[in-house]
């Protein structure tokens, strides 16, 4: 809110000075992303519908909280009370539809503080399948040999349609050869050579595959190139074309097809020459070009042609990137796009089309602000497009005023120089934008001399330092927002005694002096850098040790690496070098010379030895797929110390590797070498066929066929797929389909000739655009099977208790005409309840009894049985009714008194009383156990007294309940019988469990056996 008070105060005074806010690296405010956008839809319009709606996704993330817009056609909508138009959160519903209002094209905007961004496009389209309007059609006469056209003129509709033709009666459908075709772009059926047994009734069948809706034309009594595609026809890349081409004539002819300039088909195009149909999936640039269609008989042939025009959407390959930038700097956005046509680019604002003015400069893919301002704060698209698409990238521009700042960046609080030398004191104090710096010493303005100098960022420098240098110096930054300073001294030194370059081991230890004389009336404070690092005790490895306070500097090496180290003072410009042995450093310039489908030629340059000579060298490789670095084969296998240059062998094509070295001598190895930059193998054929084949199930006439997802590292290259091949047993020619989606798992043949639960042999092979890879073995994969027929018959039921029924039935044959039986299904239900709420419980195998459990007592419920397998369940059997029993009693037994003596526990306790809508009580069941997570032991009874036979060294637990045909009824309290050790023989222990609490009382036989439980109660009192 604060933020976005600021922004409106920035806007509306303008005499004032408003500093923007903005969050900090841990703050939870965040810029429009979308994390979900709408998809199209089809909505499928039904004859009767009282309900209808549909729900356009649209989620973003933001802080401040988004608001929601949407566009239809461009023009914004606006939901008001009792629209059909709703928002909740970001998702737009729409109800009671209407196709000619609703039917367009929308778009998601979400906005807050930061700006508002726009969601890609998505349509609402409405299929639907009307009735044919024609009732009757007229013969169609032919002679037999010739050939004829039967025309089925589809309905009106929306949505891809399906054509089917039946001939005389269902389920007799056309079966297309090399005679008869049918075409799904018309619908009409062409038949090439009539013969007499072609005659008959035809009926043209039309599904809409979205609304699912099927409708049958008017039967059509029966009996030159006649289908031919354009002379072009433009495909988007990836999509799947279907060129169709029949010819009448006498013989039939038959139909081949071949690229005009003689290219072969890849295995992923599918010539099914019977039906005339060329299909290309997932289709590429290189398969754009003239195709020809060859019909063919004794008697001559003809031929068609057309071209296929490769077009594709346009698709981001380089997007512009969240942005912070001050006041008066530059702005840069590129912005590129592949696509055929080339696409054009657009630039858009918060939701609005940007145009060039004097600071900014819309040039095509490009973006450019100059002399940036507040007001250039927000969300910035760049749409790129062509004909067939756009696409959209985010990103947001933030500009910042800030004044002066040294909070995170403060001149240094001491500087000692020594005497005679230069001094350099940064002043680098964050603002915006960028003002005025001037300096101070002391009190006074500090002017530049020969020596002294502000430098263009701020800093100042001091050559040839004196003592009179010595003291306060303060940097003051301005801007228009406002003011700030930071000081810091200096201090003129001279050291005395120098630290030494030494030699040192790896393992040993060194100690560096270092004296200096100062003013006594300042404090001196001493620094280390270690290769110009700050050295931070305690850090580092503990491998540093202040020695008499900081004037001296004790290395500790241990088993840290070996390599030539400066030790320096910032006392003055003093070094000392220790030198000492250890693994190389990291090779550098790792290359990628020359890469294949498997292997990889790299060269690299050698590293630091650290004083002792490099011996060999290793190579390791990274992937997205690989479980970090890996080590690699190599040409040679041993890569020698000065070698540089080796050859990576059994690579996977088609994939991007990174590369990296590492050099050893005889202290060790060292650190790996940086990675190569990404190298991607060349493509090649696939070799590994998917696993796991199978399938089964589906609808009637469908054969499924399943696999699993080939890995990204083993489809060698892109224009992956996969090609499905099957047959029925007993036949030899394998029927073939393109799947071109390397994500397919699934592949679907249906045809209305495939009969119930048929085996077909089937293998599985790939492909991508280098070629064709391999079958996998022949699996045998059964057809869709119909749901049974049958419903089964005898069926009994039998109430066990209040809760249990046992249900009988006959079985029905196994496998009686294909129709399989998988196991039963029962459905039952309450007088009370319908039967559409039935409850379900099936079981499996031949298996003609089940019980039924968790049912209500004292109902009556109703029973119906049914076979099932993969296709569904079969007709219900005859209903049969049982009721249950009476609830079992709900009064546990009370009143549990028990009397301990040597080895036996005896329970006594009062008659439970079953209520009159209760089963009645028959007997009891006591369970008793050692201990809490054992299993308890039961022992009946139809008395309310029982002996047991138990130890009385240990603790037990023990319950009490009825039971009569309605089932077990409620427990007693659990009872715990506590150790009991040494009893005399003359004496029991008596114990009653009264209102709930243990008495216990210790008495002589004849008068613990005198007393009943109720009169021990009443004793207790007293």
């Amino acid at each position: 809110i604060g933020c976005f008070a600021n922004r409106l105060l920035q806007e509306l005074i303008v005499s004032r000075v408003v500093f923007p806010c903005y969050p900090t690296e841990s703050s939870a405010l965040q810029s429009p992303v979308f994390t979900k956008q709408p998809g199209s839809i089809v909505y499928p319009v039904q004859t009767v519908e009282n309900n209808r709606e549909v729900v356009f996704s649209c989620e973003a993330q933001g802080s401040p909280p988004l608001v929601y817009r949407w566009k239809l056609n461009a023009t914004e909508i606006i939901p008001k009370a009792g629209s059909h138009y709703s928002l909740s959160g970001g998702n737009l519903r729409i109800s009671r539809l209407n196709k000619d209002q609703d039917a367009g094209t929308y778009q998601c905007l979400a906005s807050n503080s930061f700006g508002t961004i726009v969601s890609r496009e998505a349509s609402l389209t409405f299929a639907y399948l009307e009735n044919f309007k024609t009732q009757r059609r007229s013969s169609v006469s032919v002679r037999e040999g010739q050939g004829v056209v039967l025309l089925c003129g589809p309905p009106p509709h929306s949505g891809d349609l399906i054509f089917s033709w039946i001939f005389n009666e269902y389920p007799t459908y056309v079966k297309q050869d090399s005679r008869r075709f049918i075409s799904q772009e018309t619908g009409n059926l062409y038949i090439a050579k009539v013969e007499p047994s072609d005659v008959g009734n035809y009926t043209c069948v039309v599904t809409n595959t979205v609304t699912k809706t099927r409708v049958q034309g008017p039967p059509t009594p029966l009996p030159k190139i006649e289908v031919q595609f354009p002379e072009v026809v433009h495909v988007a890349k990836g999509s799947t074309v279907k060129l169709e081409c029949f010819a009448l004539g006498n013989p039939a002819p038959s139909i081949s097809w071949r690229r005009v300039d003689n290219v072969p088909f890849p295995r992923k195009v599918d010539t099914r020459k019977a039906s005339g149909i060329l299909e290309i999936p997932y289709f590429q640039q290189e398969d754009a070009g003239t195709y020809e269609c060859v019909a063919e008989n004794s008697r001559g042939k003809n031929m068609v042609k057309g071209k296929l025009s490769f077009y594709a959407p346009p698709h981001l390959i380089e997007k512009p990137q969240d942005v912070q930038k001050l006041i008066d700097d530059s702005l840069v956005w590129e912005c590129k796009a592949t696509g055929k046509p080339k696409p054009s680019y657009r630039w858009m604002k918060n939701g609005e089309n940007m145009e060039s003015t004097e600071r900014i400069q819309v040039a095509n893919e490009v973006l450019s602000i100059s002399r940036l301002t507040l007001s250039d704060t927000g969300m910035y698209q760049c749409v790129a497009g062509n004909k067939h698409g756009e696409v959209y990238s985010n990103a947001e521009l933030r500009v910042i005023a800030v004044a002066p700042d040294f909070s995170h960046n403060q001149v240094r609080s001491q500087t000692l120089v020594k005497v005679g030398g230069d001094v350099l004191i940064e002043c680098k104090p964050k603002m915006s934008p960028w003002g005025v710096i001037s300096w101070r010493k002391g009190s006074e303005p500090l002017l530049e001399t020969s020596r002294v100098s502000i430098l263009e960022s701020g800093s100042l420098r001091i050559w040839n330092v004196t003592k009179a240098d010595a003291g306060l110096y303060t940097c003051l930054a301005r801007n228009q927002f406002g003011v700030a300073s930071s000081t810091g001294s200096v201090t003129p030194t001279i050291i005395t005694t120098q630290p030494a370059t030494l030699d040192v081991t790896v393992g040993e230890s060194v100690v560096l002096p270092c004296q200096v004389s100062h003013d006594p009336s300042l404090e001196l404070k001493f620094t280390w850098f270690f290769n110009e690092q700050l050295i931070h005790f305690g850090n580092h490895g503990g491998f540093f040790e202040k020695v008499g306070g900081v004037s001296s500097l004790h290395i500790f090496y241990g088993s840290r690496k070996a390599e030539r180290l400066q030790a320096q003072s910032r006392l003055q410009p003093e070094n000392a070098a220790v030198v000492s042995l250890g693994p190389p450093g990291p090779p550098t310039s790792i290359h990628v010379e020359e890469i294949t489908d498997t292997t990889a030629s790299l060269s690299w340059r050698p590293g630091s030895d650290n004083h002792s000579p490099i011996m060999a060298h290793t190579i390791q490789a990274r992937t997205p797929f690989s479980l970090g670095w890996q080590a690699v084969t190599t040409v040679p296998e041993v890569v020698g110390g000065q070698q540089l240059t080796a050859t990576v062998i059994d690579l996977n094509p088609w994939v991007e590797y990174e590369f990296r070295v590492l050099a050893s001598n005889r202290v060790g190895t060292g650190e790996p070498s940086e990675p190569s930059k990404q190298a991607r193998t060349k493509s090649t054929s696939p070799k590994v066929t998917p696993a796991n084949v199978s399938g089964g199930g589906g609808s009637r006439s469908e054969l499924v066929i399943t696999w699993e997802v080939s890995r990204l590292e083993l489809q060698n290259g892109p224009g992956f797929g996969y090609v499905v091949a099957f047959r029925p047993h007993g036949t030899t020619g394998w029927m073939q389909a393109a799947v071109p989606s390397p994500e397919a798992s699934k592949y679907v043949f249906k045809n209305e000739s495939i009969q119930p639960f048929s085996p077909f042999h089937v293998k599985v092979g790939v492909y991508n655009n280098e070629g064709e890879g391999p079958f996998g073995p022949v699996t045998t994969i059964y057809s869709a099977e119909e749901e049974p027929s049958r419903a089964p018959t005898r069926v009994r039921a039998k109430s066990l208790s209040a809760s249990e029924a046992e249900v009988w039935w006959k079985a029905l044959p196994w496998n009686a005409s294909r129709r399989r039986v998988l196991g039963y299904e029962l459905r039952y239900w309450s007088r009370s309840e319908r039967e559409d709420m039935a409850s379900v419980q099936r079981t499996v195998g031949n298996q003609t009894s089940t019980v039924i459990r968790g049912m209500r007592g004292s109902t009556t419920y109703y029973v119906s049985v049914r076979a099932y397998n993969t296709a569904g369940t079969g007709p219900p059997s005859a209903t049969v009714n049982v009721t249950t029993k009476k609830p079992p009693p709900s009064q546990p037994p009370i009143k549990v008194m028990w009397n301990a003596s040597n080895s036996k526990i005896i329970l006594n306790w009062e008659r439970v009383k079953a209520l009159e809508n209760e089963s009645e009580v028959t007997g009891y069941k006591v369970l008793y156990k050692k201990n809490r997570h054992s299993r308890p032991s039961v022992m009946e009874t139809n008395t309310t007294s029982v002996e047991l036979a138990l130890p009385v060294d240990e603790d037990y637990i023990i319950q009490i309940k009825p039971f009569g045909e309605g089932g077990d009824g409620s427990s007693s309290r659990q009872i715990t019988i506590p150790k009991i050790p040494g009893i005399k023989s003359n004496h029991f222990y008596c114990h009653v469990t009264c209102a709930g609490t243990l008495v216990q009382y210790m008495r002589v036989k004849f008068l613990c056996a005198s007393f009943t439980a109720t009169e021990l109660c009443k004793n207790t009192v007293t």
